[in-house]
């Protein structure tokens, strides 16, 4: 008799391949941040399921960024990090310092998955002018060398893409002076999945998803459409560093990505346990037609 691991395999298997019939050349951005790029072995995991996407046929592109590594560093040359209205001050200095520990970050996830037998290449939003941007102002506050996006360009990720690279984005931009911006991360998602009229885009970060409730975890709602989505906003169920990631969720859709992930990074491959599963492990955002891949038993 065969033994019941090896069925349960299959029956993944088996799972998934409607998945990769549907998603095959097609492109899907992944937003890395949060605890996933602390953790090293999290961050393989990650990279692992990256790289299982692009060779099973999808064409992926990673956009990180690196608040953590940033502030460690800014630490390091005796600094001190300072926000207004929870956004980073960055000036002349610490742009500079933001620039080089964004680069270096970027070179060892290119590493990662070049290990694996994958060829990537890592860029920032200055090349190929993939980013413009111009200042960015906190509720009428100067916050320094924060950009807000202006325009995408997103030439280099096509030729990337068609020859068979795997993008990897770290979000520093340029102005029309070409001055430098630092850019958050999951804003230059956004942006990039519009331009590239992702099939998906899913964001790594703390959280699980998005709950009913949010002071309950068992709440938490697997597929869920723009307006009611709207609507949680609305209702005030949803928390404060939520509400930013779901009106990005919700623009990115009304700009024509199909669907929009929100997973929790701390869970091991939770993107494949995501995008190859019925019910997968965060919370899918849809167009308000988009067909839902879950139904809850009544």
């Amino acid at each position: 008799m065969v033994n019941q691991k090896y069925l349960d395999k299959a029956e993944v298997l088996i799972e998934a391949l409607p998945y990769i019939q549907r998603f095959n050349r097609k492109i899907v951005v992944i937003k890395y941040g949060g605890s996933a790029m602390l953790d090293e072995e999290l961050k393989a995991n990650v990279i692992k399921d990256a790289v299982l996407l692009k060779l099973v046929g999808f064409k992926p592109i990673i956009v990180h960024g690196g608040g953590k590594e940033i502030s460690k560093w800014v630490g390091k040359v005796g600094m001190e990090a300072k926000f207004i209205n929870g956004l980073r001050v960055t000036d002349a200095q610490t742009m500079e310092i933001a620039e080089m520990v964004l680069a270096r970050v970027n070179k060892e996830l290119v590493t990662h998955v070049e290990s694996l037998g994958v060829q990537a290449v890592g860029i920032s939003g200055k090349d190929g002018g993939l980013l413009k941007c111009k200042k960015k102002y906190s509720n009428g506050e100067d916050i320094g060398f924060v950009g807000d996006i202006t325009e995408v360009n997103p030439k280099i990720l096509y030729d990337l893409l068609e020859k068979d690279f795997l993008p990897i984005v770290f979000p520093i931009g340029f102005d029309d002076n070409y001055d430098s911006y630092n850019i958050n991360a999951d804003d230059a998602a956004c942006a990039i999945a519009e331009a590239v009229h992702a099939e998906k885009l899913a964001f790594l970060s703390d959280i699980e998803g998005v709950y009913r409730d949010k002071d309950d975890p068992s709440s938490l709602i697997s597929e869920l459409h723009i307006q009611d989505a709207r609507k949680l906003i609305e209702d005030g169920y949803v928390g404060g560093g939520m509400i930013p990631k779901l009106n990005n969720c919700i623009e990115a859709i009304e700009h024509g990505v199909n669907r929009v992930h929100i997973l929790d990074g701390r869970i091991p491959h939770s993107l494949l346990l995501e995008i190859f599963t019925n019910k997968g492990i965060g919370t899918a955002i849809l167009r308000e037609d988009g067909e839902k891949y879950y139904h809850e038993h009544e």
